[in-house]
């Protein structure tokens, strides 16, 4: 799982997570006021969950951009980190109910680095409520949608990410430390 850009990673305006599940490339515009949070599903569970919100038509926020993957045990916190650096204001890990993993741990390995992802945040002075696991069984459309609308709610309060913004001395000192965690 590797985030790109189409120009060197300081110069370009757009972030782009190739992602299968999707037709193309999520991009975030850097500076634009609508909210971008990424969405890190397990296939098994909160992708199916978000599929059956969308097909039950239950209403939830649109700044949500769903990324499939086989297990949120399989996420690594670069890649968390890097939906940061490259605009998103806020991250969501969704997965199955705990001790319900399809892949047994992978819930709670997700947990793990989802915890270790905000403590490197608050470590370099940047929201730790930007990122947030949630669990929920691929029954649960109304709770993936009472999830994104509650991520939306927090990122919201905390206003866009600092790295969206237009690149200050702050805020190249925040990329540049999200870098070398990386």
């Amino acid at each position: 799982m590797k985030l790109q850009t189409s120009n060197s990673k300081l110069q370009t305006a757009n972030f782009q997570f190739q992602n299968k599940a999707c037709d193309g490339p999520l991009e975030f515009e850097i500076g634009s006021l609508e909210l971008n949070i990424v969405a890190f599903c397990c296939h098994y569970c909160a992708y199916a969950a978000a599929d059956l919100a969308g097909s039950l038509r239950i209403q939830y926020p649109a700044s949500v951009k769903v990324v499939k993957i086989p297990c949120t045990g399989d996420l690594d916190v670069s890649s968390v980190l890097e939906a940061f650096e490259y605009g998103a204001d806020g991250v969501m890990v969704a997965g199955c109910l705990e001790g319900d993993c399809h892949y047994q741990l992978g819930n709670f390995n997700a947990k793990r680095r989802v915890n270790y992802v905000k403590t490197m945040l608050r470590q370099i002075r940047f929201e730790p409520d930007r990122v947030r696991m949630f669990n929920m069984s691929s029954a649960m459309g109304r709770k993936w949608a009472e999830a994104v609308t509650e991520m939306d709610e927090t990122v919201r309060r905390l206003g866009p990410s600092r790295l969206r913004e237009k690149e200050t001395k702050e805020t190249k000192e925040t990329r540049e430390l999200v870098q070398e965690a990386i």
